[in-house]
Formats: C-alpha cells, structure tokens, sequence
C-alpha cells in the first residue's frame, strides 16, 4: 500500500515539470524544489517506518535489502525531476547571461 502512495506521488509531480506556472522562472523553480524535498522526505519517513518494523522480523536483512529497494525506486523519479530542474535553472541562468552581455555590448560606443 505504502508503494503504490509512493508511486502515485511520484508520477504526479512529474506533471508538475511540464506545465510551469504564472510565477517567474527563479520562483518556479523554487517552488518545485521546495516540494521535490518534502517529497523526499516523505519518503525516507516511510523508509525509517519499513526500517523499524524490519528489526521486529526473523529475517532482519532480507526485510532491510526490501526496504532499501523500495527507497531507492521511490527517489529515482524524484532524483530525474532534480536533474531536470538543475537543467532548467542552468538555461535560464545562461539566457540571464546572455541578455546581460548583449546590454553590455550595445551600450559600449564603438571607438573610430
């Protein structure tokens, strides 16, 4: 049950990437890095929870290797929304860059 949440949270903030709201680009970007990380948190409450009820079992590090699979399968989607984000932030940084330097280079005369 806790797999499928996990799962199901997953595949929705991976809408979130494609449709970017009103907010300017910083903002956004913030905003979806601000859920990404209480996304992640979340899952490593439940990890703790699984982790935690592991040690109650006779085949403690079976239940752990279980346990450490299902982390790792819930914060892969959440790693790719990251790196997809740090892409995004690195363009808009390099068009910022770009129209500073464009600025720069008009307002400078030409010398004769």
């Amino acid at each position: 049950m806790k797999r499928c949440a996990l799962a199901a949270m997953a595949a929705l903030s991976t809408s979130w990437l494609g449709a970017q709201s009103l907010v300017g680009e910083p903002e956004f970007i913030r905003v979806q890095r601000e859920a990404l990380a209480s996304q992640r948190a979340e899952v490593m409450a439940v990890y703790q929870e699984e982790a935690k009820a592991c040690w109650q079992k006779f085949a403690v590090n079976a239940c752990l290797s279980d346990a450490r699979k299902t982390r790792r399968a819930a914060l892969e989607p959440l790693r790719q929304q990251d790196l997809l984000l740090n892409a995004q932030e690195r363009q808009w940084r390099t068009e910022q860059r770009d129209v500073r330097l464009q600025g720069k280079q008009t307002s400078q005369p030409t010398p004769p």
